[in-house]
């Protein structure tokens, strides 16, 4: 099956045919314990390639293949690790022949699914629902999937690959605020807290990509994490993190908002940001 399945013209043949090649290059370090795990994998790649966002019936488009593929998601024997083995070594080749910074930018998504029960899948986090009649909040669990990724690009923005993923679900939540009225949890150790994660990636990343001087590490306020500096120190990496806390900075006499007050801007970058949906305005129509 071509990669794209609705374009029947010579040159949407000729982009099923370089999918196609591309789907064979990025699979071909993967090794299952069976071969024919291996042919399934490439042909649900170039199915799902061709129809993204869509269901697995709706682009296996028969039922013999899409029983055949929640066959393979359902396989005991196959792993994220041997899904991902070649693609990250796909990715450590093209970090390698890139000349200059490999920027990797570190963050979490969460993925949501509808299900009148969670415990198959887990839970992601509890939001709020609102009011009831009696004017009591209402809160629910999200079922679903949290991913926490790490991507490798080049300066100018080219994408090479992933160097780091970590999938985990919950099977208990408490919120952070919650949490944080029973206990202080500061002096819990930083293998005990989901934030390890950031550490994990941090350091699987690194070794994949193999310069650890050539990578700059990049993360939002969550990533603020004393122990993730002390691990790139370690290991030789850059990092650039937006502070949420403001710690000591030199000799524990100033803080970090202070040595950032005596800095000279190097340059400004000024991003026009647009809302998606114009609203008029009182005297437009």
């Amino acid at each position: 099956m071509r990669l794209t399945l609705r374009d029947r013209s010579a040159r949407g043949c000729l982009r099923s045919l370089e999918g196609e090649c591309w789907i064979d290059r990025e699979s071909s370090g993967c090794e299952f314990w069976d071969a024919r795990l291996g042919d399934r994998f490439r042909k649900l790649l170039t199915q799902i390639g061709g129809a993204m966002g869509h269901s697995i019936p709706l682009v296996c488009q028969d039922w013999a293949n899409t029983k055949a593929a929640y066959r393979f998601f359902s396989n005991d024997r196959v792993s994220e690790a041997d899904i991902l083995a070649s693609h990250f070594q796909s990715t450590r080749d093209r970090a390698s022949a890139t000349e200059g910074l490999v920027l990797v930018p570190h963050d979490t998504t969460e993925f949501s699914y509808q299900r009148e029960k969670s415990e198959a899948i887990g839970i992601t986090k509890s939001i709020n629902s609102g009011r009831d009649k009696a004017g009591r909040l209402r809160s629910h669990t999200v079922c679903g999937i949290l991913m926490h990724s790490s991507l490798a690009i080049t300066v100018e923005g080219v994408p090479l690959g992933l160097a780091a993923v970590k999938f985990w679900t919950r099977k208990k939540f408490k919120g952070t605020a919650a949490l944080k009225k029973k206990i202080n949890p500061t002096p819990i150790p930083i293998e005990k807290k989901e934030s390890v994660r950031w550490l994990e990636n941090l350091k699987q990343s690194t070794q994949l990509l193999d310069h650890p001087g050539q990578c700059i590490h990049i993360g939002d306020r969550e990533s603020d994490i004393y122990e993730l500096f002390c691990a790139a120190w370690e290991i030789g990496t850059h990092f650039l993190i937006r502070t949420c806390v403001d710690r000591l900075a030199g000799d524990g006499d100033h803080t970090i908002a202070d040595e950032m007050d005596e800095v000279a801007v190097k340059g400004l970058h000024r991003i026009e940001v647009r809302r998606q949906h114009w609203r008029s305005r009182p005297g437009r129509s």
